[in-house]
């Protein structure tokens, strides 16, 4: 334990490291409610309620359309307010305490209140987002510009591997507890709300906001002001919005793989436990590969990585073709687990590259909405790719276009030698 404390105070400040910890208290939220305990649970008690398998499958897709759509609209506007001086981190509180507080709820619903349950899942879903607009913003204040990358990269790595160890947790509550399907899925949103709660601590501590604007008489009719100015002179920031364009389209095929995948799985035959299993993986390999990627963009650049990592994508949707075997898809999940955290990270490090650190939270309610919009032409093109040709494999196939735009418009994108939108020519 000493030789681990001895490591991270030589590698990272505890800014820095604060930060980091929110990506590992967070990730908890992603894979065990939205991708795990939840839609299993809510398949329940919908059941219990009377209400069909398709309504139900229905009316959780509808909650996620609402949330996301919820989200995108207020994020400029959520984002234009955090950059006043002193507002960044309550408003950061309050979307963490929403989230967690919201999964707290789901420990009291009774077995038929689908309609409470899903209002609650919807809360959680807004508060988790929100919360990520002003933590991706923050790391503008604990790290300096030559290091964002590799911060960033540990960030999203220690999220994946973080998120691991309460899911195990609650698997060994599921297997050896004796306790019925009820009270484990109780004990899951326990452990997730707990989990989240606690290692946001040190963020909360540590994290302060040192690049701000000051606050004017009026801040939130001021931020609608701002925000209109920086929606009509979008294209005067020439890197910023070439950057949004190219992360709009590569980051489209990254989330529509990452949400169609279990899906694509149950098409080939493979049954929920391998599902599972392969989940995990994909966050086990994730952890290493996402701080490599933090390292290889030292040495040969933040693009140069970038590409290889949309390259990696590019070569799985290819194998996507003749994937048969629950081997062949395996070998295509690490494969996505070794490009899926880098990609991320370093998009995120070098958007806060590009941008003016005091207006980093509204710019960065732009890039919520370019990643949250994105994964609706990525899904729709699998979609209609395999309805035409009756294979889901060539809608994975299909997704390569996206890539290949997003790489085109990437290598335009000029990155600054200092932070700062000054650098833009």
């Amino acid at each position: 334990m000493r030789g681990l404390k001895s490591f991270i105070k030589k590698r990272y400040s505890k800014e820095e490291f604060a930060w980091i910890m929110q990506d590992w208290a967070n990730s908890v939220y992603s894979l065990m409610i939205t991708t795990a305990i939840f839609p299993l649970f809510f398949k329940t008690v919908t059941s219990n309620a009377g209400v069909s398998a398709a309504d139900s499958t229905a009316y959780l897709g509808y909650a996620n359309s609402i949330a996301t759509f919820i989200v995108s609209i207020m994020a400029p506007v959520l984002g234009a307010l955090a950059d006043y001086k002193g507002y960044r981190n309550p408003m950061f509180t309050w979307s963490t305490l929403i989230g967690v507080f919201s999964v707290v709820g789901m420990m009291f619903v009774e077995s038929d209140q689908w309609m409470i349950l899903l209002v609650l899942y919807t809360l959680s879903a807004i508060g988790y987002s929100a919360s990520n607009i002003f933590y991706d913003s923050s790391i503008m204040d604990v790290t300096s510009y030559d290091r964002m990358d590799s911060i960033s990269a540990a960030g999203y790595g220690y999220g994946y591997i973080g998120s691991v160890f309460p899911f195990i947790l609650f698997m060994m509550v599921m297997q050896f507890s004796g306790l019925n399907s009820t009270a484990v899925v109780m004990v899951g949103f326990f452990i997730t709300a707990a989990w989240w709660f606690v290692f946001t601590i040190p963020y909360w501590r540590y994290v302060k906001q040192k690049s701000f604007i000051e606050k004017p008489k009026n801040p939130v009719k001021d931020s609608f002001i701002r925000l209109w100015k920086t929606i009509k002179h979008i294209g005067e920031h020439k890197q910023v919005f070439l950057f949004l364009l190219a992360y709009f389209f590569y980051i489209d095929g990254v989330g529509t793989i990452i949400k169609m995948a279990t899906a694509i799985g149950a098409d080939m035959g493979l049954d929920g436990n391998s599902l599972i299993v392969i989940l995990l993986i994909v966050q086990i390999v994730a952890f290493p590969f996402s701080l490599f990627y933090g390292f290889l963009s030292k040495k040969i650049g933040n693009k140069m990585t970038l590409f290889i990592g949309i390259g990696t994508y590019v070569a799985i949707c290819i194998l996507a073709l003749g994937l048969k075997t629950y081997n062949d898809f395996l070998f295509l999940a690490i494969l996505i687990g070794t490009a899926q955290g880098g990609v991320q990270s370093l998009s995120r490090s070098l958007f806060g590259q590009l941008i003016p650190a005091n207006q980093s939270n509204e710019f960065f309610g732009f890039y919520n909405i370019f990643g949250k919009f994105s994964s609706i032409l990525g899904t729709t093109l699998l979609g209609i790719t395999a309805q035409l040709t009756g294979k889901s494999l060539d809608g994975v196939f299909s997704l390569v276009i996206l890539f290949l735009i997003g790489s085109v418009l990437l290598f335009f994108v000029k990155i600054p030698e200092k932070k700062g939108l000054e650098n833009e020519g």
